[in-house]
Formats: C-alpha cells, sequence, structure tokens
C-alpha cells in the first residue's frame, strides 16, 4: 500500500510500555516528521513486579512515572492513564465509552491498538489478555461507536465531544501483517524509550539487541541494516 503519513495519531494500549515494545519505532518516526501523537494507557501496570517488598500503589507511581518519560523520548505530545486494573482489562461498554470519549477529544486520523486475535506467538509465548482485550475494545471504539453522535451521547451534551470517524487503523503486533514501516532513522529512539521502563527491563543490552533483530529487514544488505515494524492496516471509507 502507498505510503502516507498521518497528521494526528492516537494510540491506545494495555500498560506502560506496550506503544514503546510494540511500535516506539513508528510512534517515534511520525513524531520527528510532525505528527502529534497521544498515548492512551488502559491500566498503569500494578501488577508487573515480582519485588515481595511492591505494592500495586507504589508500582502505579513508578510505571506511570517510567512512561511518561518514555513518551517524552518518543516525541509524544500527551500520555493520558484510564487507571484500569492491570491483569482485568475486558471489552466492556466502560472501556469501550472512555476509548471513544478520546477519540472524540483529540479528533485523530489515525489509531494505534494491539491485535485482539493473537492467542500465542509461536510455541513460546501467550499473548496477554489485556492486549486482546485493548484491541477489541478499541476497534468497537473506532467503528461504529466513536462515528455515530446517538452512542454515548452524554459526550456531546456534557462535554461538547463530537462524533468523529478515524480513517485509519494500524495494529500493532498483528497476526499477519499487510505493511511495513520503515523504522530505520528512529529505531535508536525507540530503544532509548524503552531505556526509561526501568521496573520492567533488567538487561538493557540485551533488550537493544533484541528490538534490532526483531526489526531487521531480511532483504537489505548486512552493510546497510534496514529496520521495519509490521502493521495490520485498515483503510475505512470517508
Amino acid at each position: 500500500m502507498t505510503e502516507s503519513k498521518p497528521r494526528r495519531v492516537l494510540g491506545v494500549f494495555a500498560h506502560p510500555d506496550d506503544a514503546m515494545f510494540f511500535c516506539g519505532a513508528t510512534l517515534a518516526l511520525w513524531a520527528m516528521d510532525g505528527v502529534e501523537v497521544t498515548i492512551v494507557v488502559a491500566t498503569s501496570g500494578d501488577k508487573g513486579s515480582p519485588e515481595l517488598e511492591m505494592t500495586s500503589e507504589t508500582l502505579v507511581e513508578i510505571r506511570e512515572a517510567e512512561e511518561t518519560a518514555a513518551a517524552k523520548v518518543l516525541g509524544a505530545k500527551e500520555v493520558v492513564f484510564l487507571r484500569y486494573k492491570d491483569g482485568e482489562l475486558y471489552p466492556t461498554l466502560e472501556l469501550r465509552r472512555d476509548i471513544v470519549r478520546m477519540i472524540r477529544m483529540k479528533q485523530p486520523d489515525t489509531v494505534v491498538t494491539l491485535d485482539p486475535t493473537v492467542f500465542w506467538r509461536g510455541t513460546r509465548s501467550i499473548n496477554h489478555p489485556d492486549h486482546r482485550a485493548i484491541g477489541e475494545a478499541t476497534l468497537a471504539a473506532v467503528f461504529p461507536t466513536a462515528r455515530d453522535r446517538l452512542n454515548f451521547p452524554e459526550h456531546e451534551r456534557d462535554e461538547g465531544l463530537f462524533a468523529h470517524k478515524a480513517l485509519t487503523v494500524y495494529i500493532a503486533g498483528p497476526a499477519e501483517s499487510t505493511h511495513a514501516v520503515d523504522v530505520t532513522r528512529s529505531i535508536d529512539t525507540q530503544i532509548l524509550s524503552l531505556r526509561e521502563h526501568k521496573s520492567q527491563i533488567n538487561d538493557m543490552e540485551a533488550m537493544a539487541k533484541r528490538i534490532k533483530e526483531r526489526a531487521l529487514d531480511p532483504r537489505a544488505p548486512e552493510e546497510y541494516p534496514r529496520y521495519v515494524e509490521h502493521f495490520r492496516v485498515i483503510q475505512l471509507q470517508g
């Protein structure tokens, strides 16, 4: 498909660090090119620690601070935390309402989220159920809910937020990709942003190596490496 640069992007993810791991290089690339990027995080990752002395309340503070710093490195304009419980995310009407509200507020032409169809990757990885939930809720929010003003009419009545149709959806970490974004000039920014997630990454150098190995385009010559991130892109009719 023809590469087209969005103007305003809303990324909707389940946890702090999802945006950076799944598509951080693409978000950074867009931000470099003047695209307005807003990241919405449904949970604050309040379960993601093996430390015996850690509490969920303390972990929320740590992870929100890490995500805010990481998003700044990527060049995102804003991070919004919805503060649902980590590990307990479902594609409920309440979650859909909150995502629709963000779509109507930020008026993106492009929405980025995760693939709700992916249950596992190969034979060594099970996808987090929160990832599936946020993908399902976001796709339902994009179409048809945010488009039709009689869905959640309180947005218009109480907040002055009007129906909005985002025409392009990028699904990150897809079961089947349709599109690759060349992120050669932004992958190092992605890695820098991930370095902010100190509570989640034990070996930063191993992480950096893994990110580049995953994104390396095997068709590029060894002396001129090229890095790509893969998506399923849905282009809705206007």
